[in-house]
């Protein structure tokens, strides 16, 4: 069962890809991994690697914090 922090991650990098304006297809592509994965880490199903939220990250050219931290840590 899916933790609320998997839902926080789930739900970052399911924004910040589309924002990119990249398909699951895409950003799977671009990390050598399947889109059903993709899939798993957007709807909380599977707990990505830090190596892999680095790569999505880094994809994304956003900082990894921003994927794990909440708005309210941003700001400070």
């Amino acid at each position: 069962m899916p933790t609320r922090n998997d839902i926080f991650l789930a739900k970052r990098v399911r924004f910040y890809r589309k924002r990119a304006g990249l398909t699951q297809e895409n950003l799977a592509e671009k990390l050598g991994l399947s889109s059903k994965y993709i899939q798993f880490i957007e709807n909380g199903n599977r707990r990505p690697s830090l190596k892999v939220v680095y790569r999505i990250a880094k994809i994304l050219e956003i900082d990894v914090c921003l994927l794990f931290c909440m708005k309210n840590l941003l700001k400070k």
